[in-house]
Formats: structure tokens, sequence, C-alpha cells
């Protein structure tokens, strides 16, 4: 997971710990923070566009060159859990070992980061902080891992 922004409060780094740590009983996982670009508070189109390119440009460091990426984004395709349970399963058949999930910043993804991508994915056609969605998407993995095993699971 390529994550822009660090987690600041306790809580998301406790529910990131417990997550990441129920997940390792089935993937190697890595979360690698990269750094946001500080945006003023009135923005310009163009200074907006500026501060997707800078983290934009780092995502795209951090992306293996063999990794399939899915990119969290508004436009992306909606998912219930079993779909995305299934998914991931198919992309296991089909030989993909390293998935890289990728959340943006507070103004979401450059579009080379959206070209770059595989496939995109949409929790919501609501905004969520990013701090929230590292969680949300932890659990969906873990939840989808659990969904594939069988293994029992609240609904």
């Amino acid at each position: 997971m390529i994550c822009v922004g660090k987690l600041k409060e306790r809580y998301w780094q406790e529910a990131v710990a417990e997550y990441t740590k129920r997940l390792r009983r089935y993937h190697k996982m890595e979360i690698i923070e990269l750094s946001d670009e500080k945006a003023p508070e009135n923005l310009s189109l163009a200074q907006e566009m500026e501060i997707k390119r800078k983290e934009g440009d780092r995502i795209l460091k951090a992306i293996k060159e063999d990794a399939f990426v899915i990119a969290l984004a508004i436009e992306g395709k909606s998912m219930r859990s079993e779909e995305l349970a299934d998914f991931l399963a198919k992309k296991a058949v089909d030989g993909i070992s390293h998935i890289t999930f990728v959340i943006g910043g507070s103004l979401g993804l450059s579009k080379e980061v959206m070209q770059r991508a595989d496939e995109a994915l949409s929790f919501s056609a609501m905004t969520f902080p990013h701090q929230m969605m590292r969680v949300i998407l932890l659990e969906q993995i873990y939840r989808a891992e659990r969904i594939n095993r069988k293994e029992p699971y609240h609904k």
C-alpha cells in the first residue's frame, strides 16, 4: 500500500497496526507513507495540479515495476465486499502476486498515477480523509481474505 500523508493521530495508527497484524497471517505487507505537499487555503487550479504532480511523482517512484496497481479514486469502480474478494482471488489465480493499492493525498491522484493504475477502485462517491481510507481499505482487504477462505467474519 502506498499512501500520501502521515498518520498523526494515535487512534488511526492503532487501527492500521491492528489490521496490518491481522493481514500478515495471509500476506507479506508493506505500507509506504509518502510526504504530502502543503496546500494553501485558497488553491488555484494551477497550484492544485502542481501539488498533485509532485505527490504523483513520489507515488510513481515508489511503485515496483511488476506491481498490479489499484488506485483509490472517486471515479473508480464500486464493488461490494464479496466482489472485491472475488477480484483479489482471481488476480491470485492469474499469477498476480504483487498488488499495490494507492491512496492519494487530500487533492487526489495525478493523471499520471491514474494512467499507471491497472484498476481504479471507489469506496464511495463521498470524499474521506486519507487516514480513514487507509483503515477502511485494510479492513476490506482483511474481510476479502476471510471471505475467500470461508472464515467467519461479521457482516
